[in-house]
Formats: structure tokens, C-alpha cells, sequence
């Protein structure tokens, strides 16, 4: 399997990004993969989310726990946006430019590592997996969200239906699934695949009804 591959999505910059905001502001899937995750982590952890565009699951992460939270995330408009949700949600969050395949941070500076809903959009995902081993603690953990490529239509619209977006926006959010989102998107083989060329020696997926949660331990 290739280690690199060209980014087929949109550069999520100034409107594209505004809107991708605007869209997912209200999904449930914040709060509730916040709370799956919460108790998995220890109290007093640093946790870093990467890629986390408007910031709203490190938000929610925030107020269910004593964590240092990071978000990194390669465009400077998330960034912005991000911070700005954070200050007017009270939330204690360090948002900072960067890029997932050679993170600011020193070896071992982090407890658990969160990505969701970016992976698949990574040009270098091999070397991004091994940024995430290198930036962990020992004993520490990675976590990736994301979808599987062979996510069928039906479960597609379904999932669309479940978001409860206008008319507009649910013929955009379809279109962008079909032509950029399952293009860019691994299968659960693919992953392990991916995975197999990095030092982490424990991986665990789990697949959903779009898509697939893989767990790390270092």
C-alpha cells in the first residue's frame, strides 16, 4: 500500500471550512463520542486531538474531565474558528496550527492522542499513525474515527437523515460524501494494513454502521 497519497477534498479554508462548522455544529456525535472516550481516560491526562476542525468534540471533552487539552489542525480557519468556540464555550483548549504528519510536540508528550472524521484525508497516513506513537507516553493510547470506504448508500442516507439538515444542506453534505468522503475513505483491511507499517503492536477496530473506531496502544 502506498505510504502518500494526493488530497482529492476541498481546501477547508475561510467559506468551505465556515460552513463545514455551520453544518456540524449541532450533530450529538460530539458529546456523545465525548462521553464514550471520557472514561477512558484518566483524570489530570494531556490529551491531543488532531484535525479537530471547529473544536467541538476537545470542547465537549473539556468540561467532562481534569484533562490539558491540544487540538492541532492544518488550517488556520478551524484554528480561528475553534479558539473562537472554545472562548465563548468557557472551555480550556489549545488550538495551534500544524500539521498531523510532523506534530510541534516532543516525544512522549501526551497520554492520548483523538482523531475523528480527518484520517481519511491525511496525505501521509502511515507517518501521521507513527506521529502519533512517537508524541504518546509510554502506555498511552491513540484513538481514530473516521469512515469506511465500503459504507454502503442506504447507510449513508440514513446517516444524513439522522444529522436533521435542511434541504440545502443535505444535498451538499450527500454530494460531498459521494465524490470526496468515501473516495478518500480506507477499508477496515486497509487500515490494518496502514497500521502494520508503524511501531504500534497493539490495534484494535471496530466497525459501525459508516464507520470504523481503531484503537492504539503503546
Amino acid at each position: 500500500m502506498k505510504t502518500k497519497k494526493a488530497y482529492k477534498g476541498m481546501a477547508m479554508e475561510g467559506l468551505v471550512a465556515r460552513w463545514y462548522a455551520r453544518i456540524t455544529a449541532r450533530e450529538e456525535r460530539h458529546k456523545s463520542v465525548a462521553e464514550r472516550l471520557a472514561g477512558k481516560i484518566l483524570p489530570g491526562s494531556d490529551v491531543l486531538e488532531i484535525a479537530p476542525g471547529p473544536g467541538y468534540f476537545a470542547i465537549e471533552l473539556a468540561g467532562l474531565g481534569d484533562y490539558q487539552l491540544t487540538g492541532l489542525d492544518i488550517s488556520k480557519s478551524f484554528v480561528e474558528i475553534a479558539r473562537k468556540n472554545a472562548r465563548q464555550a468557557g472551555a480550556k483548549v489549545d488550538f495551534r496550527q500544524g500539521n498531523a504528519s510532523d506534530m510541534p510536540f516532543s516525544d512522549g508528550s501526551f497520554d492520548f492522542t483523538f482523531c475523528q472524521a480527518a484520517f481519511k484525508n491525511f496525505t501521509e497516513p502511515v507517518k501521521a499513525i507513527a506521529e502519533m506513537h512517537r508524541v504518546l507516553r509510554a502506555n498511552g493510547s491513540s484513538v481514530i474515527i473516521d469512515l469506511r470506504s465500503d459504507a454502503s448508500n442506504a447507510e449513508i442516507e440514513r446517516h444524513i437523515e439522522s444529522l436533521g439538515l435542511g434541504r440545502i444542506n443535505r444535498i451538499m453534505t450527500k454530494w460531498t460524501f459521494q465524490n470526496f468522503l468515501l473516495k478518500n475513505a480506507y477499508t477496515i483491511a486497509e487500515m490494518k494494513a496502514l497500521v502494520s507499517q508503524t511501531p504500534f503492536q497493539k490495534c484494535r477496530l471496530e466497525a459501525d454502521e459508516i464507520g470504523f473506531t481503531l484503537w492504539l496502544e503503546k
